[in-house]
């Protein structure tokens, strides 16, 4: 049975019986190739659909799919790879245990088991593996280890994995590989992609083999240029280069990330004459020093505070949030404290040259793609403003009637409710949209941790089987105080969401201190969707 669950304005899940039933919804959809499908993010019984709203509806999503043939669904991608694995996990013996078998015949099975890449999520290149040996069904550890080793093999639930990175988790670990999971010198850099047949084999008795592309360079998106640079005397709190992220690499694990108020970062773009997806830098807390090296053109949107240009002769010059402004060789930048809002966004006309990752330049901070935060004496390299391949309006000014929140401010936030509201109580809902929350310290990209007075009620408890989430979902941990996701959300999670807020460019820009109440569906109007909202 297929029930379909409104995850956001642009996202449509489709929940399955199985895991079996979610894999052959998958491979269907991929293979129907539906129009204004943007991604899908395959998990343990769902299948979540981002879609473009220009071209589709969840409506016709829904009638669509109902009419998908899944039963010949092809299962597997035609990939292979084999997995060297020493059977030396610490869990082993206490795996045997729980499965009244010997940490021998634990080995034997899960050897001679045929493993399928069912979905990706926690991190780049973690692969959830589904198996056909119905022994493997193993409770997570009760208390997760702090730090697991790159190349842990582990059992959980029905699934094995390898761990790319080490990692907090769960998993019971019987053995280790030397198999390297995720590479990005290597198309796809994920060695485990939905699909994937996976076959493990005694390390004492064959090597590592995987059927694989030739491995190749990703190549930096241009050139240095040592005329035209910015170097960081003072980096703020945080102070990340990001562009729109890298969506579409769901099925390896990676989840969009990019700016996180993305219509900030085309307005910064468009005053310097930038394309609206070229790479800015991103500032979040305190005071942002830069020396230039070269003359050239800036903008800064999004959050407001004083911005100062200073001479090299020591002549201030102040400029306006939302408007284009000279730099000369020598110049000393300054953002200071921001005042409304939570991030600045720089843009310098010919754009940052970075290193890309996956064809983006942007900070993922949990998955640790793209450039690193910047550091006091670190060098930003500059394309030179000839290469931005629009002219600057001197009259343009972006954002500037765009109100922002400071710490105390009360701000309301439309939000649409799924895909799990049913897991909560009607005074669970209640709650949700009548309570105001406080927007705590304990927040970052990853996601706003949220206070509220009472918690969040739930008509179920426990925790569902991973399922996909997007930026702006509302997830509740078992404490009832929701976490709002940000850009660098993880792809998969396991604890209920109860809403997704509509706005997540807003959401992006609320400081600590900030009061929130959300406003019920029903009060919210009929605009067409917001453009910024991405997962």
């Amino acid at each position: 049975m297929t029930v379909f669950r409104t995850a956001s304005r642009r996202h449509l899940l489709v929940e399955s019986a199985d895991l079996a039933a979610s894999m052959q919804l998958n491979h269907a959809l991929e293979a129907a190739a539906l129009p204004g499908v943007v991604e899908l993010v395959p998990a343990a019984r769902t299948v979540l659909i981002r879609f473009d709203p220009a071209r589709t509806s969840a409506p016709a999503l829904e009638e669509a799919i109902t009419g998908l043939d899944v039963t010949d669904s092809a299962t597997g991608s035609g990939r292979t790879v084999t997995i060297d694995v020493r059977y030396d996990g610490e869990d082993l013996a206490e795996v045997a245990a729980l499965l009244g078998v010997s940490p021998a015949e634990v080995v034997a099975r899960h050897q001679r088991a045929r493993w399928e890449v069912a979905f990706s999520g926690f991190a780049p290149g973690f692969g959830y593996l589904a198996g056909d040996d119905p022994l493997f069904d193993v409770p997570r550890r009760s208390s997760p280890r702090t730090r697991v080793p790159v190349g842990a093999v582990g059992l959980a639930g029905e699934f094995t994995g390898v761990y790319p990175r080490a990692s907090p988790g769960g998993w019971q670990l019987i053995g280790h590989t030397d198999a390297i999971l995720w590479d990005l010198d290597r198309q796809p850099p994920a060695l485990f992609v939905p699909g994937t047949i996976v076959t493990f084999v005694d390390a004492g008795r064959a090597s590592a083999r995987a059927a694989e592309a030739p491995a190749s360079a990703e190549s930096s998106t241009a050139d240095s240029s040592a005329s035209h640079s910015l170097t960081v005397i003072e980096p703020g709190l945080q102070l990340l280069i990001e562009d729109l992220g890298r969506p579409g690499f769901a099925s390896m694990g990676v989840s969009s990330a990019g700016a996180a108020d993305r219509s900030a970062l085309a307005e910064a773009n468009r005053l310097v004459g930038n394309a609206e997806s070229a790479a800015v830098l991103e500032s979040f807390g305190g005071v942002v020093s830069l020396r230039v090296t070269g003359d050239g053109v800036a903008a800064v949107t999004g959050a407001g505070g004083p911005i100062t240009v200073t001479a090299a002769d020591g002549t201030v010059f102040r400029h306006r949030l939302g408007e284009a402004f000279s730099l000369v060789d020598g110049d000393l930048l300054e953002l200071g404290p921001t005042e409304t809002g939570a991030r600045r966004y720089l843009a310098v006309r010919g754009g940052i040259i970075a290193d890309t990752a996956l064809g983006s330049a942007s900070a993922d901070t949990l998955a640790h793609l793209g450039p690193a935060a910047l550091t006091a004496g670190d060098t930003i390299d500059l394309a030179a403003p000839s290469a931005a391949p629009h002219l600057v309006d001197p009259g343009l000014r972006l954002g500037a009637d765009r109100v922002l929140p400071a710490p105390g401010d009360l701000v309301e936030l439309t939000v649409t409710l799924g895909p799990r509201d049913d897991w909560f109580t009607p005074a669970g809902i209640d709650t949700l949209l009548t309570q105001e929350w406080t927007v705590t310290h304990e927040s970052d990209r990853v996601g706003l941790r949220l206070a509220g007075e009472v918690p969040l009620e739930r008509a179920r408890t426990g925790e569902l089987p991973s399922e996909g989430a997007v930026t702006g979902a509302l997830q509740v941990p078992p404490n009832g105080q929701p976490v709002l996701f940000g850009p660098d959300h993880p792809l998969t999670g396991g604890y209920p969401i109860i809403a997704s807020v509509d706005d997540t460019d807003l959401a992006a820009q609320l400081p600590p201190g900030v009061r929130i109440r959300f406003r019920s569906p029903a009060a919210a109007d009929s605009a067409s969707p917001d453009p910024s909202d991405e997962s």
